[in-house]
């Protein structure tokens, strides 16, 4: 078995700026052909992780579930409810 052994390039780049990191994204979907639906989503901002930047309530939305549905849960014995 061999060891490998320490190289001065790293894997990531972890100093390089935000646009630099996207502009790699956008290079590796060209070279990838992907489509423009996931090259879209690559490059659009992340959302904001800050806390006043949700809304204070914010309601659920219903789930319904239909006969089919409720049968195959009951076949499977889940409990939905």
């Amino acid at each position: 078995m061999q060891t490998s052994r320490p190289t001065s390039r790293l894997a990531y780049d972890d100093a390089d700026t935000a646009a630099t990191m996207a502009g790699d994204c956008a290079a590796v979907a060209r070279t990838m052909h992907l489509p423009l639906r996931t090259r879209a989503f690559l490059t659009t901002p992340a959302p904001s992780l800050r806390y006043e930047d949700f809304p204070r309530e914010v309601s659920k939305r219903d789930i319904s579930v239909d006969a089919a549905t409720a049968h195959l849960a009951a076949a499977l014995e889940l409990h939905l409810g």
